[in-house]
């Protein structure tokens, strides 16, 4: 059995772990070993880390994925564990519920890990505390975390009324956009939001110079609502704040283009731009127009959730677990923490704790199944490159 790795806590002027710099991995499994492809999904608190992408090579700066990866060590896997991510985030992003595919190899004779004992086993050996895995679930070997993702959902928090940045509470602080404006013309908003829908060519929202094979992107859904405040806001501070959501959806999005779609909606919300400017902008294709290369603060963006589309009954694993796209809602209440399960049990097959819980398919999947939006399948859309933010 391969020796336990202690996870060291990134700090600044910290040097990655040599296990960090990255390996090449073997493309086919063992003699007698058993491959076993699972989609996770998991959220983190962005501040602390270079974007949700590994950072590789001999930098100080440390990305979400590292950690993962880290905590997948000690799942003693014939070849390394790596995590292909759905949709990559910048530093200072969020994600209620980002997902990725990992592949479990163990050793001959050995059957593959249960979802609920690898989520357990990931939780245990994550050594950050702004990262959690929620959920895990058995896809088949060729199934793309990324490719397959039929739906996107992104959350950007503003708040009003905040004229010195320490009327912010700490609670907040890095979580939403602070103005110092006392409100937003929230009518006009929607308004200019009306010309971001459908299919468009996004180029004058996306960074400049991003390698993109092409601009073009679907928005589907697109909101300007009063948000809330979070639950440790006292009364006083509520009666002066004004908190207000922002939601994307669609199948991908450009690097950076929510942030950029954000900064120009709040623009128009105070008054700066018309709504009708938004259409221009859009139809320009300029990234580096006057108006659009403004770009709301990282700290405000959540990933909020990724759906996919059913796979088929007969493209799953045998024992019944299926590809089952989850909220963060229904990810928070079903991904709580369970009765510990210790790696040595989980190494012989056996746990006590889980055998009598049924696959993932179990109890709410046909719920889960449900959320995913109508002719969303991936057989009905085309796999895009990334989603970034």
């Amino acid at each position: 059995m391969r020796k336990s790795v202690t996870v060291p806590r990134a700090r600044a002027g910290d040097r990655l772990p040599r296990r960090w710099l990255g390996s090449a991995m073997g493309s086919a499994p063992a003699a007698g070993s058993v491959r076993a492809r699972y989609l996770v999904y998991f959220q983190y608190v962005g501040t602390g880390f270079n974007g949700v992408a590994a950072v590789r090579g001999a930098q100080r700066a440390v990305g979400v994925q590292n950690y993962l990866e880290e905590a997948a060590e000690r799942l003693n896997s014939v070849e390394p564990v790596r995590f292909t991510v759905s949709s990559r985030t910048d530093a200072g992003v969020h994600a209620l519920s980002n997902a990725a595919h990992l592949d479990v190899q163990r050793r001959s004779g050995r059957p593959p890990f249960p979802p609920e004992v690898l989520t357990e086993a990931l939780n245990t050996h994550l050594r950050h505390p702004a990262i959690r895995v929620l959920r895990a679930f058995r896809v088949p070997g060729d199934f793309h975390a990324r490719h397959a993702a039929t739906s996107r959902t992104y959350l950007y928090r503003l708040v009003t009324g905040c004229h010195r940045s320490d009327e912010l509470p700490v609670f907040e602080r890095n979580l939403c956009w602070a103005l110092r404006a006392d409100r937003l013309d929230v009518a006009s908003m929607q308004e200019a939001a009306q010309h971001l829908l459908g299919t468009h060519d996004f180029s004058a929202f996306q960074s400049a110079g991003s390698p993109v094979p092409s601009p073009v992107r679907t928005l589907r859904r697109v909101s300007v609502s009063p948000g809330l405040a979070g639950p440790l806001v006292t009364p006083q501070e509520s009666r002066k704040l004004q908190f207000w959501s922002l939601e994307f959806e669609g199948q991908s999005f450009l690097y950076r283009q929510v942030r950029r779609m954000t900064a120009v909606l709040v623009a128009v919300g105070l008054g700066a731009l018309a709504p009708a400017q938004v259409k221009t902008i859009l139809e320009s294709q300029d990234p580096l127009g006057k108006h659009q290369t403004r770009l709301a603060p990282a700290h405000g963006l959540f990933l909020k959730s990724v759906l996919y589309g059913s796979l088929g009954k007969n493209s799953g694993p045998k024992n019944g677990s299926a590809v089952c796209p989850l909220t963060a809602e229904a990810q928070s209440s079903r991904g709580k923490a369970q009765p510990s399960c210790h790696l040595a049990r989980q190494e012989s097959g056996h746990c006590p704790t889980r055998e009598s819980r049924g696959g993932v398919g179990g109890p709410g999947a046909s719920n889960w199944r449900s959320e995913v939006p109508q002719g969303c399948s991936p057989s009905a859309q085309p796999a895009l490159p990334w989603s970034w933010e």
